[in-house]
């Protein structure tokens, strides 16, 4: 009877922390989401200025451009695809709109993937364009 008393007390202690871990990893990305809608001091907010870059950044684009795109995102795990590609994709469309161009180019698309991409991933960032054989040499000093 004792055993079974105390195979219970691990299986909820057991549960207990994974409960928690669980909550912990879903608090995190909620706080992050809840950072990037806070308005900034131009009173947008980071994903209202993503949002504005994608609508006017949206006849720039060809089918190839969605392609590069597609490819550039592609290693990303698939439950954060269109949230990392909405987020590339706002990077390109402002890099393509400062330039004045009249369409994306796959220098805008590098540009800004390597603009969007996070200092801890660069590593990951120029191996992928590396292995796809992608020249990214003249936005080497976006990397440092």
């Amino acid at each position: 009877m004792n055993s079974v008393h105390t195979g219970f007390m691990w299986f909820i202690f057991f549960w207990v922390f994974v409960l928690i871990f669980m909550m912990s990893v879903g608090g995190y990305f909620m706080f992050r989401k809840f950072f990037k809608v806070l308005p900034r001091e131009d009173g947008k907010s980071k994903l209202d200025w993503q949002n504005h870059y994608v609508e006017a950044s949206r006849h720039l684009w060809d089918d190839e451009s969605k392609a590069f795109l597609e490819m550039l995102v592609a290693p990303v795990p698939s439950p954060f695809r269109d949230i990392a590609s909405h987020s590339i994709a706002a990077k390109i469309g402002q890099v393509a709109l400062e330039d004045k161009a009249d369409r994306v180019t796959q220098e805008h698309c590098i540009k800004g993937y390597i603009l969007a991409t996070p200092k801890r991933d660069y590593k990951s960032l120029t191996s992928y364009l590396d292995k796809h054989q992608i020249d990214y040499s003249p936005y080497k000093h976006l990397l440092q």
